[in-house]
C-alpha cells in the first residue's frame, strides 16, 4: 500500500519531525511505500519564538522527504494538493499540533481529494493537540476546517480524542458519541505515544556529567525540552526550595520572557543548584542530558501528551509528572514514577521520597516494565485500522 504523509520532517527539527520520521519507518518495516511531504516554510520567522527552525542532522534514510508545502501561501497549498493527488496514494496521514496550520493543511486536503476524484484514499489524522496550551485568535475555525477534512484520526491521549469530538460533523458525533475513545475501528482511536528509541546507547552518569559540567556526586532532577508558560518549570524552581540539596538541570530553548524564571531562582538562593543550558539540545547530546540525571520532572500546568516521558522511557529514568492531561496514562504512579497535583510542594514531597528512600533502583526497574506498552508497531496498526 503507497502511504503518502503530511508532517513536518528533516531539514525541520523538534519531536514531532522525529517522530514522523520513526513513525514513517515503522510503515516501511510493515512493507508499505511511504512518501512524506514536508514543510518548506513551516512559521513565518516573526511567528517563531525559537533561534532556527532547523537542524543540522541528516535525514533519517528509507524513503523521500518532499519540501513544498508553504504554510501561508494558499496557491502553494493547491499546487501540493495537486501533487499529492499525481502521487496516487492508498492512504493519507496527516500530522496535527497547532490551529495555525489549519487552513494550510485543510486545503490541502481538500484539494488532494478533488483531484482523486475517480479514487478518494482515507485521510487519517495523527492528532498531538486540537486546542492549544496557548489560545490565539482563530483557534476554533482553523481546528474546525482542519478536522471536516479528514475521516478520522487516532490521538496518543484520551483527553485530546474528548476535545476533537466538539469539532466533528454532526451526522459522526450521532454515530460515535457513545463510543469510548480507544484503539480498534472508529472515527477516534487511540494508541499511547511510543517510546523514542532514536538517540543511540546510553551514556555513563560519570562521563555526562563531566562533560556537561555538573557536581559528579549532586542528586540531579532534569527539565527537558522547549520552556513554555504551560509547562511549568516556575513549578519545578518554587519545588526546589522545599527540595533542600537537590540540584535541577535545565535544559531546553527558552520561548519566551526568562526574567520571571530567574526572579525565582534569586528569591529562593538557587543560583549554585539550578545549571541551565537553555540553548537548543542537539539529538546527539540528548544522551548525555538524561544520563546526567537521576530523576526527570515535568511539572505541567496543562498538558495532553509529552514526548520528554518518552524519551524518559527510552533511557530508563523514573519521572514526576503532574496530573494534567494525558501524562497519568503514561507514568504509572509509585512504579515508574509519581503522578502529582501541579503544586511546588507535591512536586518536592516526590522529588524528596524519591532521593531519601532511594527509591532509584526500584523505579528503574517499574520503567523498564512499563515501557512494553508503549511501541511504534502498535501506533503503526492503530492508523492503518482506519
Amino acid at each position: 500500500m503507497k502511504i503518502l504523509f503530511i508532517t513536518p520532517a528533516t531539514p525541520l527539527r523538534g519531536g514531532i519531525a522525529l517522530s514522523s520520521e520513526r513513525l514513517a519507518h515503522e510503515l516501511l518495516a510493515l512493507n508499505h511505500e511511504v512518501v512524506v511531504y514536508s514543510f518548506k516554510l513551516q512559521y513565518p520567522s516573526l511567528l517563531f519564538p525559537g533561534k532556527t527552525q532547523y537542524t543540522k542532522d541528516p535525514a533519517t534514510p528509507g524513503f523521500e522527504i518532499k519540501s513544498t508545502l508553504n504554510s501561508i501561501n494558499p496557491l502553494n497549498w493547491i499546487l501540493v494538493g495537486w501533487a499529492i493527488a499525481r502521487e496516487r496514494p492508498d492512504r493519507i496521514f496527516v500530522r496535527f499540533w497547532l490551529p495555525f496550520m489549519g487552513p494550510c493543511l485543510g486545503t490541502v486536503l481538500r484539494m488532494a481529494r478533488l483531484f482523486l476524484w475517480k479514487k478518494k484514499p482515507r485521510v487519517t489524522a495523527l492528532v498531538d493537540n486540537i486546542v492549544p496550551h496557548e489560545k490565539r485568535p482563530g483557534d476554533g475555525p482553523f481546528a474546525r476546517y482542519f478536522v471536516r477534512a479528514c475521516d478520522d484520526f487516532v490521538v496518543m491521549s484520551h483527553s485530546v480524542g474528548e476535545e476533537i469530538k466538539q469539532f466533528l460533523k454532526p451526522s459522526l458525533l450521532s454515530d460515535q458519541a457513545s463510543l469510548p475513545v480507544g484503539g480498534g475501528v472508529g472515527v477516534v482511536r487511540y494508541a499511547p505515544h511510543p517510546v523514542y528509541d532514536t538517540y543511540g546507547p546510553p551514556v555513563l552518569k560519570d562521563k555526562a556529567r563531566k562533560k556537561l559540567n555538573l557536581p559528579p556526586d549532586a542528586p540531579i532532577v532534569l527539565f527537558f525540552g522547549f520552556i513554555r508558560a504551560y509547562k511549568g518549570l516556575d513549578l519545578l524552581l518554587e519545588a526546589l526550595a522545599g527540595a533542600p540539596s537537590v540540584h535541577a538541570l535545565i535544559a531546553g530553548e527558552c520561548y519566551e520572557s526568562w526574567k520571571p524564571y530567574q526572579a525565582i531562582i534569586k528569591k529562593n538562593d538557587l543560583e549554585w543548584r539550578v545549571h541551565l543550558h537553555t540553548d537548543f539540545v542537539p539529538t546527539e547530546l540528548v544522551p548525555a542530558y538524561f544520563a546526567a540525571a537521576d530523576l526527570v520532572v515535568q511539572p505541567y500546568h496543562s498538558a495532553t501528551q509529552s514526548g520528554i516521558s518518552q524519551i524518559a522511557y527510552n533511557f530508563d529514568k523514573p519521572m514526576v509528572v503532574t496530573n494534567v492531561g494525558g501524562l497519568p496514562e503514561i507514568v504509572a504512579h509509585g512504579v515508574s514514577g509519581y503522578v502529582v497535583e501541579p503544586q511546588p510542594a507535591a512536586i518536592a514531597a516526590a522529588i524528596r521520597d524519591f532521593f531519601e528512600n532511594d527509591r532509584a533502583e526500584a523505579m528503574k526497574a517499574g520503567v523498564r516494565a512499563e515501557k512494553a506498552r508503549f511501541s511504534w508497531g502498535h501506533l503503526a496498526n492503530v492508523l492503518l485500522e482506519g
